[in-house]
């Protein structure tokens, strides 16, 4: 048997998302341990152009969801961008987390070559799902679960690579 579209989706999202949450819990942790507010790093960013870190954990999830309600067939959930704090984004990531638990193999079956039609600077364009996946919606996920753990990192957050890979 083949690799299929859910194997490379579902799994490595709900992997990576549940690294997302042990970022921010010891971020909490190292906040306490330091003696600083924990929810300075939420408005925190790499460079004053940037995303702050709430908003990288909040387009992963987009992504996220994004994803797998496209290669679904299905419409893609509108979460407001409402999370200011630590729970609140945790509480982000567990509804993504739920939203892939309910994904089945099946509703992604064929997925690979079902034309995807997303915006990119304001115009429609569309690609087979595979491309979909592994041109548009992993990096940007892997971009943005990065960037939130470089933020923290950034921060002196005690944060390692077996953090990051899980």
């Amino acid at each position: 048997m083949g690799v299929s579209i859910y194997d490379v989706t579902v799994p490595v999202f709900t992997r990576m998302l549940n690294n997302l949450l042990v970022f921010m819990d010891k971020a909490e942790a190292d906040a306490e341990a330091r003696k600083y507010a924990a929810e300075t790093l939420v408005n925190d960013r790499l460079a004053p152009d940037m995303i702050p870190f709430r908003g990288q954990v909040m387009i992963a999830t987009d992504h996220v969801k994004g994803c797998v309600s496209r290669l679904a067939g299905k419409p893609v959930p509108s979460w407001p961008d409402e999370e200011k704090t630590f729970e609140e984004l945790r509480a982000r990531v567990r509804k993504a987390l739920d939203l892939l638990a309910a994904v089945t193999r099946e509703e992604l079956d064929g997925s690979e070559s079902r034309q995807i039609t997303i915006k990119l600077g304001g115009n429609d364009v569309t690609m087979p799902g595979l491309d979909y996946v592994t041109l548009r919606a992993m990096p940007n996920f892997y971009f943005h679960i990065t960037t939130a753990y470089a933020i923290l990192r950034h921060n002196g957050v005690p944060l390692g690579k077996r953090d990051f890979i899980g």
